[in-house]
């Protein structure tokens, strides 16, 4: 049997030093379960049990039955099964406001749970690897559809949807990243969704090891499945425990950074940076900046300023008698200010301002007119 050597979250190298425990004579599946005649050739296989030292996921790593695609549920309908969905349902939509949206179920397998839907104003749709199933499924009036959420550039049928759920089928899937990340992608802006999936801490905690079965490749915590919706774009809502043994996770899509203002502060500083330089440069006076820090190195090249500043003044040795990055404009100490006078600084070192300027008044010149960059404004001091 052939195995795997990295994480399947995070693609860290495992191999034998993370190897939990060995199991010997187990099943070779949950589903493929033997005839009479087929027990002759029916042998139990091993198992290695590994851990990933980055990211803490819990695996075997060997190939996934070859059902994994497959939703294969025996409990499904049970008074059970069918209250605690109704209680999830209804948390997740009291929690994001869902009512009139559309919903998928990802891995619905024959609809047990879809169905459960009909009782909400909701949209409920599902998708299935299983055409048996599928056909099953909308014989019974549900809307289902062939798919997989194998690739993050795959389309599923009837998206964008505004939430999704899914119910212990992760742990079967041997690429988890690309599912979750095809799920986001197929979401609105504003998406969200449900999961659930086996608790590692659960079997711990009752030294379960008879729930370890090669169907089952991962074993989630709590830290790790947090992890893995992180790492594919989501923020963890709430992750709880449901029917003992069962981590519920709700998460949201991660809102990208607002950096639309900064264009419009890039135009205004550029223009007031250059305004002031040229208000000197027109007297055949010269400017020179305070602080060769990534502030300065940064603001003078990206504004265009390189050709407009005669020099950078740094207190530290180790940086004089170099080159600012990009804009080439020399780094000097404080003395070369009397071998070439400027009539102005600017100060681009935060936390240092009155310091500095202070020193300039005390030690170059009290008539040097010193500026400072004030958040996206020039100060003068």
């Amino acid at each position: 049997m052939s195995e795997r050597n990295k994480c399947l979250i995070c693609g860290q190298s495992i191999g034998e030093k993370d190897v939990l425990m060995t199991f010997n004579n187990m099943p070779g599946s949950a589903q493929d379960i033997p005839t009479k005649e087929e027990v002759p050739n029916d042998h139990g296989i091993e198992l290695k049990l590994m851990q990933c030292s980055h990211c803490g996921l819990v695996q075997f790593p060997c190939e996934p039955v070859p059902y994994y695609k497959k939703v294969i549920r025996a409990g499904g309908g049970t008074t059970t099964m069918v209250n605690l969905r109704n209680t999830q349902y209804q948390e997740l939509l009291n929690t994001f406001d869902l009512k009139g949206k559309k919903i998928l179920e990802v891995g619905c397998g024959k609809g047990e749970f879809l169905k459960i839907w009909k009782g909400y104003d909701v949209h409920a749709v599902g998708i299935e690897y299983d055409q048996e199933l599928v056909d099953r499924a909308n014989r019974e009036g549900m809307e289902v559809y062939k798919a997989y959420a194998d690739d993050e550039s795959t389309k599923l049928p009837g998206s964008p949807y505004d939430a999704f759920v899914q119910f212990n089928f992760l742990e079967h899937q041997p690429y988890p990243n690309d599912m979750v990340k095809c799920i986001y992608n197929n979401l609105t802006e504003d998406g969200v969704g449900l999961v659930t999936v086996p608790s590692l801490e659960y079997i711990l905690k009752y030294d379960g090891y008879y729930e370890l079965i090669k169907d089952h490749i991962a074993y989630y915590s709590e830290e790790s499945l947090k992890f893995l919706f992180q790492k594919n774009g989501f923020e963890i809502v709430d992750c709880h425990t449901v029917n003992r043994d069962t981590h519920s996770i709700m998460v949201k899509k991660r809102k990208k950074v607002d950096v639309s203002a900064w264009a419009e502060n890039f135009d205004s500083l550029k223009a007031e940076l250059h305004a002031y330089a040229d208000s000197y440069i027109a007297e055949d006076k010269k400017v020179a900046v305070w602080g060769a820090s990534h502030q300065g190195f940064t603001l003078i090249p990206s504004l265009g300023l390189s050709e407009k500043i005669s020099y950078i003044i740094d207190s530290a040795p180790f940086k004089q008698g170099k080159y600012a990055p990009a804009s080439h404009v020399p780094i000097v100490d404080r003395k070369h200010f009397f071998e070439e006078p400027v009539a102005s600084i600017l100060i681009v070192a935060p936390g240092y301002t009155d310091e500095i300027a202070n020193i300039i008044k005390t030690e170059l010149s009290a008539d040097v007119d010193i500026r400072t960059l004030r958040s996206n404004h020039l100060e003068k001091l």
